[in-house]
């Protein structure tokens, strides 16, 4: 995008950086074998920005077959995770 002179429309946040003070937490799949659909699970929560505030689209993801389990959205970041279990009964 650099080189075509493109530029984003929201300037990117630096969200993944670490700062002095943040902890890194372990890695806890580390050694363990994944052989099999169900035996873990990976959960990913995606903001999009709307004209007020935002929407946070939520998905559960087999990590062995890397199909989406499931998904919701919603207008409140708390809301996804137990929105999607309840309605998918997972």
């Amino acid at each position: 995008m650099r080189l075509m002179g493109l530029m984003t429309i929201y300037p990117r946040k630096n969200l993944s950086r670490l700062g002095q003070a943040q902890y890194i937490r372990p890695y806890l799949l580390k050694g363990l074998m994944i052989d099999h659909p169900n035996q873990v699970w990976a959960i990913d929560i995606t903001y999009i920005p709307m004209p007020k505030g935002f929407l946070y689209l939520t998905a559960i993801i087999d990590v062995y077959s890397r199909y989406v389990v499931g998904w919701g959205k919603s207008p409140i970041l708390l809301m996804p995770v137990s929105a999607l279990m309840s309605r998918k009964k997972l």
